[in-house]
C-alpha cells in the first residue's frame, strides 16, 4: 500500500505542574522532532479560555515555531475566521510567508473556539458565523492580489498566494471546500460523526480550482505510540481522564476514581466517544491502525494528534510513528 503524508496538529498541551511558557518550548522541540523525522507540517490550533491549551495566539506561536525550525511547513489548524476580521488575517499570514517563505499554510474553521462568554469576551457576534464563505473569498482576495474591497490590500500579504484549506466536522465544510476548490481537513480526531459523509460529498461536488486541481482529504486520527502496548494504554487511560477534567471540570479537578466514574456513565461514554478515531499501541499496531483508518477515511494525508500525556512520551510517538511510516526528511515547498 502506498502511504500518505503524515503530518501533525499541536495543541501546545500545557501539562500538570506545567506554565504556559514549558508548553511553548515543548511545542518548538515537538516540531523540530517532527521535521527531523520528516512529517509533511505541524498545523496548530486558535481556542481560547482552556487552561490546558497554549495555542490561542496562532500566528505568534507559528512565527516563533518556524524562527526555530528549518524546513517543515507550519500553519493554523485552524484560524476561527469568524472571531477576526480577513485583512487581519491576511496581514499576519502574509507577514509569515513573507519571513518564511513557501512554509505556511491557513486552515480556516467557523466555530468560535470557545465558550458562549468567551465569545462575548473576543467581541464576536454570534451571528459572525454566517458570513463564513463570504469571508473565505475576502481573505483569499487578499492574499492573491485581487481585493475584493476596492483601495484596500494586506501588506503583507498582498500577492502571497498562501495556501487556503477548510477544516470541518459537518457537511457545511465539506460543501464549501468542494465549492471553492479547497483542501478539506476533518476534524475526526475528536468529532467523528459525520466523516464518511462529509468525504464523499466533498469528493463528489469538487470542482477544481486555481489553487487545486483535484480533491485533497486530511483526517485527523489520535495517536499514541509507545515501547509497550501496556505502555500505551496506560497512556490513553490517563488521557481518557484529563478528558473529563477539560469538558466538564472547568472550576474543579477530578481524581482518577472520580474520572473513571464518570468515563463509565453515559456521559462520559460520550466524551469518549469523542476519540474514536485513535490508534494507540506499539509501532506495528499504531501503523495498521492508521492504515485502516486512512482506507476508513478515504484521505489522502492523515493528520495525527500525538495524544500522550507528557511532552517525552510525545516526542517518543513522534519519533515511533515516523519510523513506522517510513517518513522521509522533509522538504521546502511541498504545498497539497
Amino acid at each position: 500500500m502506498t502511504r500518505v503524508p503524515l503530518s501533525i496538529l499541536d495543541l501546545a498541551l500545557i501539562g500538570r505542574n506545567q506554565t504556559a511558557r514549558d508548553a511553548l518550548e515543548g511545542t518548538v522541540a515537538l516540531a523540530q522532532r517532527a521535521e527531523a523525522g520528516g512529517y509533511r507540517r505541524v498545523w496548530y490550533a486558535e481556542h481560547h479560555n482552556m487552561s490546558t491549551i497554549a495555542s490561542s495566539a496562532t500566528s505568534v506561536l507559528i512565527a516563533h515555531v518556524a524562527a526555530n525550525t528549518q524546513v517543515i511547513r507550519l500553519g493554523a489548524g485552524g484560524i476561527m475566521l469568524p472571531n477576526h476580521s480577513p485583512l487581519t488575517i491576511a496581514e499576519q499570514f502574509g507577514t509569515l510567508e513573507s519571513l518564511h517563505p513557501g512554509r505556511i499554510d491557513l486552515g480556516l474553521g467557523r466555530a468560535p473556539g470557545s465558550d458562549q462568554n468567551t465569545m462575548r469576551a473576543l467581541r464576536r457576534d454570534p451571528r459572525s458565523s454566517d458570513s463564513f464563505p463570504q469571508d473565505v473569498l475576502e481573505l483569499q482576495g487578499y492574499l492573491r492580489d485581487e481585493s475584493r474591497i476596492p483601495g484596500v490590500n494586506a501588506i503583507p500579504g498582498r500577492g502571497t498566494d498562501v495556501p487556503l484549506y477548510i477544516l470541518g466536522s459537518s457537511l457545511f465544510g465539506a460543501k464549501l471546500a468542494a465549492m471553492l476548490g479547497l483542501p478539506y481537513a476533518f476534524a475526526s480526531h475528536f468529532a467523528p460523526q459525520a466523516l464518511e459523509q462529509a468525504v464523499a460529498l466533498y469528493r463528489a461536488e469538487f470542482r477544481p480550482s486555481e489553487q487545486l486541481g483535484s480533491p485533497h482529504v486530511i483526517a485527523g486520527i489520535n495517536v499514541i505510540a509507545a515501547d509497550t502496548h501496556e505502555e500505551a494504554a496506560e497512556q490513553h487511560l490517563h488521557v481518557r481522564r484529563r478528558r473529563v477534567s477539560l469538558f466538564l471540570g472547568r472550576d474543579r479537578s477530578f481524581t482518577d476514581e472520580e474520572a473513571d466514574t464518570v468515563l463509565a456513565s453515559p456521559q462520559g461514554r460520550q466524551i469518549a466517544e469523542m476519540m474514536r478515531y485513535s490508534a494507540v499501541g506499539s509501532t506495528e499496531t499504531v501503523r495498521r491502525g492508521l492504515e485502516e483508518f486512512r482506507d476508513h477515511a478515504d484521505a489522502d494525508e492523515l493528520i495525527v494528534v500525538h495524544a500522550s500525556p507528557t511532552l517525552e512520551a510525545r516526542l517518543r510517538s513522534v519519533d515511533l510513528l515516523a519510523e513506522a511510516w517510513e517518513l522521509a526528511p522533509a522538504t521546502v515547498g511541498a504545498v497539497d
